[in-house]
């Protein structure tokens, strides 16, 4: 017999009859309640069982720039790391005063420096990979507890100097978080702040999607300028209705092409935000999650949704699916090795992590011994 707390999830049907499920992988047993002509759970039971907790979605991938081992995710509660490539993890969330992370960063220059940003309780700080954490709101007062810290971004010049988008606006700090000051001039009407993108060769050229389109300043923040031309309809503006910006993203090539990937498509701008124009139409999907730009290939985007991974390798007009060996294709977070371009991990929602060695062509799982304990 297993002992283990039972945790009761949502009823959403009446006229139950019983039935018992154990899933796939093995870390979870289910009674379920339903109605069989719908099949619709009545309630849950959730029981934890030693090993794998696969079913956490992982919302959050950082790699250690300097050693391939050593990988932090987070799911919707914990924060974990591994030192071994994925064969043993820790729960890093002990002394977080809030455990829902949002975000993570480690810095450039000295990675076991940790950054999370969290739901409600603004940024945490660890300077010994996660052992120990600090909250840093010093400037973020205004934070509560619906409040998102969204992104981390870094001054390639000063891993001290980070930006961060939150659900507030954009808040800046030159002292590595112990104080924030808000860079919102010239966006006064954004409720969210959702991503951040760096000009790699001119970092203080910064573009920020928010649920009112994309905002770019040329002045490290100084002051932003809304550049929305194409990227929504004039109906959409003028409505209160967001346009979910997922991800923005300089080209390393080019740097004036940009990408902006949203939860109703991807766009393109090849005059640093003047004109955008829609790319990516042939998905199936267009509701994307993820995004990244090859750092060595010219014109390789890779995109993370809910119908697996996708590449285009001639700047988004043409795209090819890459999801063998993937168990679903729910994919929620998408990483390159900082030390190895061809490898790959992909976050998902509700099978655990992958990893692929050939640029995604081929996916293996990560063994994800997430625990709560």
């Amino acid at each position: 017999m297993v002992n283990g707390p039972w945790l009761m999830l949502k009823k959403v049907a009446s006229r139950p009859s019983l039935s018992l499920a154990i899933n796939h992988y093995p870390s979870t047993i289910a009674l379920m309640r339903h109605v069989a002509a719908l099949c619709c759970v009545f309630s849950l039971f959730l029981l934890p069982l030693a090993g794998c907790n696969r079913g956490d979605p992982i919302v959050v991938i950082q790699l250690n720039p300097k050693n391939p081992d050593i990988i932090y995710v987070a799911t919707n509660d914990y924060i974990y790391k591994t030192r071994d490539g994925g064969q043993t993890w820790t729960n890093l969330s002990r002394g977080m005063s809030h455990s829902r992370v949002i975000s993570m960063a480690l810095d450039p220059a000295y990675p076991a420096t940790v950054y999370a940003g969290t739901k409600g309780d603004a940024v945490f700080k660890s300077h010994d990979g996660g052992q120990r954490w600090a909250s840093m709101r010093s400037g973020l007062d205004d934070a509560t507890i619906s409040s998102v810290v969204n992104q981390f971004l870094f001054d390639p010049t000063d891993s001290n100097h980070i930006f961060i988008a939150t659900t507030m606006g954009v808040s800046e700090t030159k002292d590595g978080g112990e104080h924030w000051v808000k860079k919102m001039e010239g966006m006064k009407e954004v409720l969210m702040v959702v991503t951040l993108g760096m000009d790699p060769t001119r970092p203080a050229i910064l573009y920020a999607g928010t649920s009112g389109g994309v905002y770019k300043t040329i002045d490290e923040a100084g002051h932003w300028e809304k550049v929305n031309n194409g990227l929504v309809s004039p109906d959409i503006i003028k409505s209160s209705r967001a346009l979910s910006v997922t991800s923005v993203l300089v080209d390393p090539f080019e740097p004036d092409t940009v990408y902006a990937s949203t939860l109703t498509g991807l766009y393109k701008t090849m005059d640093g935000g003047k004109a955008w124009v829609r790319i990516g139409q042939s998905l199936q999907d267009q509701m994307l999650f993820s995004m990244i730009l090859d750092r060595t290939k010219k014109g390789v985007i890779y995109l993370g949704g809910r119908e697996g991974v996708h590449r285009s390798e001639d700047g988004g007009e043409t795209w090819g699916t890459l999801n063998t060996g993937l168990a679903t294709l729910n994919i929620r977070s998408l990483v390159q090795s900082p030390t190895d371009p061809t490898v790959f991990y992909a976050g998902t929602n509700g099978s655990g992590l992958y990893r692929s060695k050939n640029r995604g062509e081929i996916w293996e799982s990560v063994p994800t011994a997430l625990r709560s304990q």
